[in-house]
């Protein structure tokens, strides 16, 4: 009790300071890998309290890394994300925080000045690491593959969203991109000279809809035609099209995403457009959400005054890049309610009204405190991570 009411009275003396960084970063809201002001901002703030900065971190401009040593110990990762939306405004031409990355940043930001200031009730290193374009490419996707997290003991992110979710599952994700190359023609006189690099799109989409009816039910395959021909008298020499391919868990994905391009492969036979292929994007993992740091939050979330959690939840969502890291280490992630009295989703317009609303404060300082007396927790008895 005597540790709880340390935590919960250095969180409340310090709150103001975390509202400020969620109005701030709100107040400027940057696209993915843009995001120059809000990541300054955070490694300025965070510089005052001591820690020591690496920015920008493994070759992302706008990433970063503060660490501050209390002694021996684990090394628990606090994930920052501050990347907004675009599309919104009254001409939908402004960028915003309709996933509350603002808050993110905040929290985030908050669990770890506050262990700051209470190094003496254990020992271990307090790490901050700024995650940009989580909404885009996938930021934590390319940190965990330049080893970011190799020397992470734990790792906490929570975000804002519709219900209190200690259960989120994400979807594993890969984006693959197919590139037919035929053979121009006029399509009316010399159609029996081309090769028709739209109809191999066309029968890959073919072969994708009858793969559909023989895929688990949480998996996902969707995708576009980004280039079809260039008019309709000349027989298409050059097309492409882009999927995205989801499923609950990797090791199901990597067989579903090899049956995907099976299908451009034999496309490229029946009509004998060359094939090329690539991910332009970066392939997700689903989230392995760590179960001994799941109670231990869910415990001190309840202390904090955030109860009232759904049981459960059966359908994946999207997918996100939390679940690499979660590959790594051990991590929790989960969503907590923004709006008691009614839903309200992220990505939605009406969510700015509350992203950095009085209610979403309410929250931050309970998300602190939750994070800060879990981590004391981890901090004290490392075994929990075995």
């Amino acid at each position: 009790m005597e540790i709880e009411k340390l935590v919960f009275d250095k969180v409340d003396n310090l709150a103001t300071e975390f509202e400020e960084v969620s109005h701030f970063i709100f107040t400027h809201p940057e696209l993915g890998n843009e995001e120059f002001i809000s990541s300054k901002y955070l490694v300025d703030k965070i510089r005052e309290h001591g820690f020591k900065v690496i920015y920008p971190y493994c070759g992302l401009d706008t990433a970063f890394r503060a660490e501050l040593y209390c002694g021996e110990g684990p090394k628990i990762a606090f994930l920052a994300e501050y990347d907004a939306l675009p599309g919104y405004g009254e001409n939908n031409n402004q960028n915003g925080h309709a996933c509350g990355h603002n808050w993110i940043a905040a929290s985030t930001y908050g669990a770890c000045v506050t262990l700051s200031k209470l190094k003496d009730l254990f020992n271990g290193t307090i790490v901050f690491i700024g995650t940009p374009a989580e909404e885009t490419v996938g930021g934590k996707c390319d940190l965990v593959d330049r080893g970011a997290f190799n020397d992470i003991d734990a790792s906490f992110q929570m975000h804002l969203g519709a219900e209190n979710n200690l259960n989120i599952l994400t979807l594993a994700m890969d984006s693959i991109e197919f590139s037919f190359e035929g053979v121009a023609a006029h399509a009316a006189a010399y159609p029996h000279m081309g090769v028709n690099a739209l109809d191999a799109v066309q029968l890959t989409y073919a072969g994708i809809n009858a793969l559909r009816q023989h895929i688990t039910p949480d998996a996902r395959i969707h995708g576009i035609i980004t280039n079809g021909g260039q008019a309709p008298n000349i027989v298409p020499h050059k097309a492409q099209c882009q999927f995205y391919i989801r499923a609950a868990n990797r090791e199901y994905l990597n067989t579903l995403t090899e049956k995907v391009i099976n299908c451009a492969k034999g496309a490229s036979i029946m009509t004998g457009a060359k094939l090329s292929y690539r991910n332009f994007e970066n392939s997700y993992d689903d989230l392995k959400n760590n179960d001994n740091l799941r109670q231990i939050v869910k415990k001190n979330l309840i202390k904090s005054g955030i109860t009232d959690f759904i049981d459960n939840d059966e359908d994946a969502s999207g997918s996100s890049d939390v679940g690499n890291v979660s590959y790594v280490c051990p991590t929790f992630y989960c969503e907590i309610e923004i709006a008691h009295d009614e839903k309200v989703f992220v990505h939605e317009e009406e969510f700015l009204k509350y992203a950095d609303s009085k209610i979403a404060y309410d929250r931050l300082r309970k998300a602190v405190k939750a994070f800060v007396l879990s981590a004391i927790e981890v901090y004290n008895n490392p075994n929990v991570l075995k």
